[in-house]
């Protein structure tokens, strides 16, 4: 203010009146009144989006309500559900009725409960549950926000497990079967079937294909929403349980551990009432286009660089590699510019220019081959690619390379996916340029690539004696009497000097150990003689080749002697190179004979175990009549023993030792023929219980009281009156066993003679009608017969049954 307009005084303040008066009579505010520069803006309060809840949090209230939810229904998952034995009560009822009051209140808040850190995991239990009107209602609330949800830290595991169920749905509209439609007096509109929401989130998802791939949780999505679209060519991989290297697993380590965290996921309702999983999945048509357009989309998407910065992309390779699998198996991947094209550096358009050039090393693909996370994808690309393009890359980054590569810590994969496609004069260079480094191979446990070999020399009928001498130089067995040891050695991965030295050690250490220790507590994973699980496989492997190769491994398992065969059996990992002995189709039938007959007088040992009885049982399967009759004899002696045994029980089932110790021809007979498959519990009692109140002239219907207290007033059972008729109703417990043989041996006396009377009442009549006898008469007697051995069968089950005390006698009172 100038100088001149100043006023002298004390300045007065304005009264709040006078404020007012001037904003009143202010002007209104314009843009062009802004005093100031043009760059300035006003501040504006807008509304902020939590990205968190981007739907809204959840009520506490309604959490705490879910919180119970997911509390009875991890309950009821981890349990198996109790059915009733009256068939009018449904045991559903209520489960069901808790469950429709769970989606009741969820209705409205799918997506805030999605979102939310810990509903999210009680709406992946209640998937697991839903039919399929629920899943496709649940599926409708989803649609229009599907790409922001699967970028959700926790609705993108909501979506995959959604779209992991809604398989079973699909599978079963493309078959024509439907859920009936609710009756409700509200319309709410049309509801689509679950293949057309399937293909609406697809077309939702395309144009953000490709940045959705980089994220960390989309991604994940994205490999269930593929595996749903293109089962028959991504589950043949096993993409969805991870097995392999070659498998991309949907979920992250981190994700699967957490899962495993939260107990099973299943339904809670019986296996009636749930809509499990179908032996053969159809799939629509529709979904074959809607996979390829997604290999099209990344095609249009991203350029050659782009491409293959997804390959060395911890969250993008998994996903890439779908993508080649499909335009593989759909054949798209065989012309220049596709996306295996630019992986593989532009390798495809060289090949169809110029087909006769020498493609040139690529340092992209060297770098693809020794990366932990890229070799994946290079494993994709060797057992995916067209076979022109195979040799073209054999040629350039493996010939003259392998004996660097197969010991590599990563690359001795991508060479053992390899080598299952080389032809036979590929195998035959490769077999002669490892020669040296087969000793390092083993030393470093790179045997995936000896038995790669093996399996694509078993395939191909050739080149067998050159890899059975590389595996040989491998271990150090190169002398004739060394390859005795053959089998130990390369069960425990050890040079024939390093598993002498591991027997003396393991000696030195068995000295000092208690003999009376359990047979799992003596096991160490210390152990230096500890069997390997490559070793095992590798040793499956060579059970594969043709007779005069595979009788390296038989000569060395007869050689070991029987007792450390049974050592074998006793040990998971072990007892499977024996169980392939027996299933391999290469080895001779004289050799799998002999090799169940050296454990004879040595199977009462062998199967009292858990994996012992295992081996046991597949020796008795494969032996012939007279084979069975020499394992059974040999366990006779130890038949009580057996019979009380937790593991040796399930295997003397099948003998029917008393059948042969009374009648041995009767039980040839019953073990040459083939037996029927098993029937219900209730068909496979009935008959004998029959058979045997039949014989001991028991009536079905007769009413006698039980001895029991508790059974009075109540019909006397079948097994009651065998044993009532049998044993007799006053004998002592005391006396039970000592009396019990004899009792017996009457009771099949007894049975005998009647037995015997009825045949000669038969044969009377038989001879007083002549030979004029009806079909009808022909089956009964067989019947009859049929009975009589029933009987024999269930007396002779009762004499072999131990017959020790349960517990000490109860004294009686004074």
């Amino acid at each position: 203010m100038p100088r001149e307009n100043r006023k002298r005084g004390k300045k007065h303040k304005k009264t709040s009146e006078e404020v007012a008066d001037v904003a009143q009579g202010a002007a209104p505010y314009t843009e062009e009144q802004e005093a100031g520069p043009s760059w300035i803006v006003p501040a504006r309060e807008e509304p902020t989006i939590d990205p968190n809840a981007p739907f809204g949090y959840v009520d506490a209230e309604v959490k705490a309500y879910f919180r119970t939810v997911d509390v009875q229904i991890r309950e009821w998952q981890e349990t198996r559900p109790e059915v009733e034995e009256d068939a009018d009560v449904d045991p559903n009822e209520d489960r069901r009725l808790f469950f429709v009051a769970g989606l009741t209140e969820m209705a409205e808040k799918e997506k805030q409960l999605a979102t939310d850190p810990d509903c999210s995991t009680t709406l992946e239990r209640m998937i697991h549950s839903m039919d399929d009107f629920v899943r496709r209602v649940f599926m409708d609330k989803l649609s229009g926000s599907f790409e922001q949800l699967s970028k959700h830290r926790f609705a993108s595991h909501v979506c995959q497990t959604l779209l992991t169920v809604a398989a079973d749905t699909v599978s079963r509209e493309a078959r024509g079967i439907f859920p009936p439609l609710p009756e409700s007096g509200e319309e709410e509109g049309e509801l689509h079937t679950m293949t057309q929401l399937i293909l609406d989130a697809c077309e939702e998802i395309l144009p953000s294909f490709s940045s959705l791939v980089l994220d960390p949780f989309a991604s994940h999505v994205l490999r269930a929403l593929l595996l749903l679209l293109a089962p028959d060519v991504l589950g043949a991989t096993d993409h969805a349980n991870g097995a392999g290297r070659t498998g991309s697993a949907l979920r992250s380590k981190k994700s699967a551990a957490y899962k495993a965290r939260q107990g099973s996921m299943k339904s809670v309702f019986t296996q009636g009432e749930a809509q499990g999983a179908q032996p053969t999945k159809s799939t629509p048509k529709e979904f074959r286009k809607a996979a390829l357009r997604f290999v099209t989309a990344l095609r249009e998407q991203l350029g050659e660089n782009e491409v293959r910065a997804l390959a060395a992309n911890q969250v993008a390779s998994p996903v890439l590699q779908m993508i080649l699998e499909l335009e593989a198996a759909y054949g798209k991947a065989d012309a220049p510019g596709s996306i295996m094209d630019h992986v593989l550096a532009g390798l495809i358009t060289l090949i169809h220019t110029n087909p006769e050039e020498t493609a040139p090393e690529s340092e992209y693909l060297m770098t693809l081959l020794r990366d932990p996370t890229s070799s994946h994808l290079l494993e994709t690309l060797v057992r995916r690619s067209p076979e022109r393009v195979f040799d073209s890359l054999w040629r350039t980054y493996f010939v003259g390379k392998l004996a660097r590569l197969a010991v590599h810590p990563v690359a001795n994969f991508v060479v053992a996916k390899a080598f299952e496609r080389v032809s036979a004069e590929q195998l035959d260079a490769a077999i002669q340029e490892m020669q040296g480094v087969s000793g390092k191979i083993v030393k470093n446990a790179r045997t995936g690539v000896l038995r790669a070999l093996v399996d694509r020399s078993a395939t191909l009928h050739d080149s067998a004696e050159g890899v059975m001498q590389l595996v040989a130089a491998a271990f150090d067995l190169n002398a004739e009497e060394d390859k005795k040891l053959f089998v130990p050695c390369v069960l425990r991965l050890k040079s024939l000097a390093e598993y002498r030295r591991a027997v003396e050690t393991a000696s030195k250490a068995t000295e000092n150990q208690a003999e009376d220790d359990p047979r799992y507590k003596r096991r160490k994973a210390d152990d230096p003689l500890e069997p390997s699980t490559q070793g095992a496989v590798l040793l499956q492997s060579i059970l594969r080749l043709p007779p005069p190769h595979v009788n390296v491994i038989l000569d060395s398992l007869q050689a070991i002697g029987v007792d450390e065969l049974v050592q074998m059996a006793y040990h998971v990992t072990s007892s499977r190179v024996l169980d392939a002995v027996l299933e391999s189709p290469t080895v001779p039938h004289k050799d799998k004979r002999k090799f169940v007959m050296t454990f004879i007088g040595h199977y009462h040992s062998l199967v009292d175990d858990r994996i012992g009885s295992r081996v046991g049982e597949r020796c008795w399967a494969f032996a012939d009549p007279y084979l069975k009759e020499k394992i059974a004899r040999s366990v006779i002696p130890y038949e009580h023993a057996l019979a009380g045994s937790a593991f040796g029980k399930f295997f003397m089932r099948p003998l029917a030792l008393h059948v042969l110790q009374r009648d041995p021809e009767r039980w040839k007979s019953m073990q040459s023929t083939p037996k029927p498959p098993p029937a219900g519990p209730a068909q496979t009692q009935a008959p004998s219980l029959k058979a045997v109140a039949a014989a001991m002239d028991i009536s079905e219907h007769s009413p006698s009281k039980s001895h029991n207290n508790k059974g009075k007033g109540r019909e006397q059972d079948e097994i009651d009156a065998l044993f009532d008729a049998t044993l007799g109703k006053k004998i002592k417990k005391a006396g039970l066993a000592s009396t019990a043989a004899a009792q017996e041996d009457g009771a099949v006396e007894v049975a005998a003679g009647k037995t015997k009377k009825h045949c000669e009442g038969d044969n009377k009549e038989k001879e007083a009608k002549g030979k004029g006898k009806s079909k009808k008469r022909k089956e009964r007697d067989e019947g009859d017969n049929m009975e009589d051995k029933d009987l024999r069968d269930v007396l002779g089950a009762i004499r072999a049954a131990p017959k020790e005390d349960k517990g000490p006698k109860r004294k009686r009172g004074h």
